[in-house]
């Protein structure tokens, strides 16, 4: 039986979730002193904040135009 789009989105959050730990990990890991121009701990913060993202616009909720609401102050027509 095929994935339904549900079970996606929750092997996405898992996914997510363990790529947010293991750079969290490595992060909590990485020798000191950190100077500001240290390319990898950087690369790493940046990755982190990628994961971070993606992990919020999965909980975001998206405004979808329709003839009955143009705009999200729009409100809900009822007929």
């Amino acid at each position: 039986m095929p994935d339904t789009f549900e079970d996606c989105v929750l092997a996405a959050r898992a996914e997510l979730a363990m790529a947010r730990q293991l750079l969290r990990d490595e992060i909590s890991t990485y020798p000191s002193p950190i100077a500001g121009c240290d390319a990898q701990f950087n690369h790493l913060l940046a990755a982190r904040q990628k994961v971070l993202t993606a992990i919020r616009s999965l909980d975001d909720s998206v405004f979808v135009p329709t003839p009955r609401t143009p705009t999200p102050e729009a409100g809900i027509e009822s007929r």
